[in-house]
């Protein structure tokens, strides 16, 4: 279990907060009381009270053979998401970037990995990545895709616009709305989009490395040359979604023989069988104790024993995930002292957002193939409860707010809705570290 604090302290400096302006948030929620001044006079100035209603969303999807009819209720409820977002009283700048889970390994090969570059092309362009095959064939082309993704955006140009820090115009792989104006084509709204852009198809590897894939996306996105440089403004409200049924597989590739037929068969559910299973990843990075119901992180050397330092990890540790979204975090903070990173799940959890550990006891093959009973089913599938994604969600969690959601739902809705409240959450004035006056004594607030 892992969980963050973030701890303020201004001393020698008088916060105000203004609570006039309708529509808008106060900075602080304590009742204001009175000040004794030990100055004999105050300059007067005025300061711009500013609401920062600029978004970054990256999804990291989910691109295995399991994840057709997901990704279909993704896009089919995007709207939910959207409208939130496009409140009058919320009427965020966001940007959104999709990246998949693959992130490459050795018995994934040609599988085309991302490794966190963002993709902003119509599934419509692509839809060799909506067939699995796998010993059983799956297409999920047209449910995925061609059902939600109108014909006649089956190339999607993206229009040029300008980053952070640069005048440079160039189409970025990302939507956007900033003030209203998108980056789209004429014609193209947001909602019908990311219908477009986000089904990431099922050709991708089966061993998900959701939180390496978002930590590469994090880093490209401030690395020169990289065709996503720019993405995450500095001020801006950063929330992170991640869309799964299974569980992180970030692999140290360091290790990666963990998973061939002639490297070390420790984690294998049974090493006599010719190809691993997703139980490797289970195996390699995490510990329960199914009696009590408990499962947590675990870092492991190659032989199964408790690694003795982050290098020998077969998994990449947590703290290489929960301390790179901290940090940014904290350089956001020291522009928006209360301002938080948003992290969310759509994954194997029950409806209030806890995941159950337990063996499988009536389809014994499911804990062959990944280690653990399911975390939560229904008519739209079974999926596989998380631990690591779990540790990461709870360690950016906002107060009580849930923010982790069941993907075993036919209706990702609520789920969407929820996340995107989150954010408007956050949209609300800044806080000015200085001295306000009350421009009328008379009433019971400070205006």
């Amino acid at each position: 279990m892992f969980s963050k604090a973030s701890l303020y302290s201004r001393t020698g400096i008088l916060i105000g907060t203004a609570v006039a302006l309708p529509g808008l948030f106060a900075c602080l929620d304590h009742p204001l009381k009175p000040v004794e001044y030990e100055a004999q006079q105050e300059k007067q100035d005025s300061i711009a009270l500013t609401v920062n209603k600029d978004v970054d969303i990256l999804f990291v999807i989910d691109n295995s053979g399991s994840m057709g009819e997901e990704q279909a209720t993704l896009a089919a409820n995007f709207a939910s998401f959207i409208e939130v977002l496009e409140r009058e009283e919320v009427a965020a700048n966001y940007r959104i970037g999709v990246t998949t889970t693959d992130n490459g390994n050795p018995w994934c090969d040609g599988t085309g990995p991302e490794g966190g570059r963002l993709v902003a092309s119509s599934c419509r362009s692509r839809t060799q990545d909506f067939i699995f095959a796998g010993a059983e064939m799956i297409d999920a082309t047209d449910a995925a895709c061609l059902s939600i993704c109108p014909e006649e955006w089956s190339n999607i140009a993206i229009q040029p616009s300008a980053i952070e820090g640069s005048a440079d115009m160039a189409a970025r792989p990302w939507i956007e709305n900033i003030e209203g104006a998108t980056n789209l084509p004429d014609g193209l709204d947001t909602i019908t989009a990311f219908q477009c852009l986000g089904p990431q198809g099922i050709s991708g590897c089966g061993f998900e490395e959701h939180l390496e894939s978002m930590y590469k996306a994090l880093t490209r996105a401030e690395t020169d040359g990289e065709e996503s440089q720019g993405f995450l403004r500095s001020n801006a409200i950063l929330s992170i979604v991640h869309v799964t049924d299974e569980a992180d597989c970030s692999i140290n590739k360091a290790h990666e023989t963990i998973f061939l037929p002639d490297g070390n068969r420790v984690f294998w559910t049974n090493p006599e069988d010719g190809a691993p299973t997703s139980a490797v990843c289970w195996n390699a990075g995490v510990d329960c104790d199914l009696a009590a119901g408990t499962c947590v992180s675990a870092n492991k050397n190659v032989d199964g024993q408790p690694a003795g330092s982050d290098d020998d990890a077969v998994l990449r540790p947590m703290n290489r995930y929960i301390d790179r979204v901290q940090e940014i975090e904290d350089m956001k903070q020291d522009i928006t002292p209360d301002q938080e990173v948003l992290v969310a799940l759509i994954g194997g959890v029950d409806d209030t957002g806890r995941a159950t550990y337990a063996e499988s006891q009536i389809d014994p093959s499911f804990q062959i193939d990944f280690g653990i009973g399911p975390g939560c089913q229904s008519d739209a599938g079974r999926a596989v409860p998380p631990v690591r994604l779990r540790e990461f969600s709870e360690a950016f969690q906002v107060g009580d707010q849930q923010n982790m959601f069941s993907i075993c739902n036919s209706d990702y809705s609520p789920a969407l809705e929820a996340i995107a409240e989150a954010i408007a959450d956050q949209v609300k004035p800044a806080c000015m570290p200085a001295c306000v006056a009350d421009t009328d004594p008379t009433s019971t607030i400070l205006d």
